[in-house]
């Protein structure tokens, strides 16, 4: 039987005494945030918070100020406090409506929260009237981690973290890409280029990986940039970004004959910048995004993309949430569904197609 990790063990491995591990790990004050931090990552890494200590440190929690009332079954839903991941938003938002309507059927309630500091966590919520938890995007690690502290059961939607054991859902991403390219070089595209910062988020890397393996299974090196894509900087403008550096490739004459784009966004902003410089697409360069966001469907020309099954993603979450409630202890899964490739008028045949083994 494997020993328990103690705080002892967890301050020897940091090289701090035994109370600095006691105060960041009961969620007291005493410490700073980033040695708390560095105690939380360590105990996660030790492996101290998968011995379900969770439901012991919950009962322990100190009362504080007034909190704010909660149904007696509700679902706490985390959203990061960011301007591109809101509710509003015509991805993430879709996500959420899947979210409340399967909750609506278990007789659940519903507490959206966007919250990235820790400490404040257990001031504004009573957790006594909370079931679980469903992380929507990119959530800290620090903040995962008081949530696997307070032992409430997760599921992590669109995010992945290897500091904490939790259920998580993903479109197949790598597949879906793959098979996306792999249609563009059917079609008789050879001169491709990824566009997307792959540190974005793991389905970015993912939507990476299955471009890159479409690639190489056709023979052809990476083109473009180092590492194989076009790497933006932020989250919006990307067609002020992508206006100089197609502007550089026209006048190079090594102008990609399509642009695979790490989601929509990124993809009307290419549209954008191609019409800026007098490119026609798909005439001139094919382009294809990743999402099937509302907007896909009235750029010109419509986009092709992948369809993403948001509101199915929002409504698996809780179903695999209330089955973590009750399984406890089963082992944790991750959950891919299937994308569906949307083809539209931003892409055309080039060259010479071979067939294409998928349609």
């Amino acid at each position: 039987m494997t020993k328990k990790v103690t705080m002892q063990q967890i301050a020897d491995h940091l090289g701090v005494s035994k109370f600095v591990v006691s105060k960041a790990l009961s969620g007291k004050g005493g410490v700073s945030t980033a040695a708390k931090e560095r105690v939380l990552e360590a105990a996660a890494q030790l492996g101290y918070f998968t011995q379900h200590n969770g439901n012991r440190l919950r009962g322990k929690r100190e009362e504080k100020a007034p909190k704010l009332p909660t149904p007696k079954h509700s679902i706490l839903v985390l959203m990061p406090n960011v301007r591109y991941q809101t509710m509003d938003s015509t991805y993430w938002g879709k996500i959420i409506d899947g979210i409340s309507a399967n909750l609506s059927e278990y007789g659940c309630g519903m507490v959206i929260l966007s919250e990235q500091k820790v400490e404040n966590l257990r001031n504004i919520l009573n957790l006594d009237g909370i079931l679980g938890m469903i992380g929507v995007g990119v959530i800290s690690s620090a903040i995962l981690l008081e949530i696997h502290r307070l032992g409430l059961p997760m599921v992590l939607v669109d995010h992945e973290d290897s500091l904490i054991p939790a259920d998580t859902l993903f479109l197949n991403n790598i597949d879906s890409m793959n098979r996306l390219t792999r249609h563009l070089l059917a079609i008789g595209h050879r001169n491709l280029q990824f566009i997307g910062n792959v540190g974005f988020s793991r389905s970015f890397q993912d939507r990476f990986a299955g471009y890159r393996a479409a690639m190489e299974e056709a023979g052809l090196t990476l083109g473009g940039e180092a590492h194989g894509y076009l790497s933006l900087d932020g989250l919006d403008h990307y067609e002020d970004q992508l206006v100089p550096w197609l502007s550089s490739k026209k006048e190079e004459g090594r102008l990609p004959t399509a642009l695979v784009c790490a989601n929509d966004s990124i993809a009307l902003g290419a549209i954008e910048a191609l019409t800026r410089l007098g490119l026609s697409v798909p005439d001139d360069v094919s382009v294809t995004g990743f999402d099937n966001i509302e907007d896909s469907v009235w750029s010109s020309p419509p986009l092709t993309t992948v369809h993403v099954p948001k509101e199915a993603l929002g409504r698996r979450a809780v179903r695999q949430l209330m089955d973590r409630i009750h399984a406890g202890k089963d082992p944790y899964e991750k959950i891919l569904l299937a994308g569906e490739i949307v083809y539209r008028g931003s892409i055309r045949e080039w060259g010479n197609p071979m067939p294409d083994n998928d349609n």
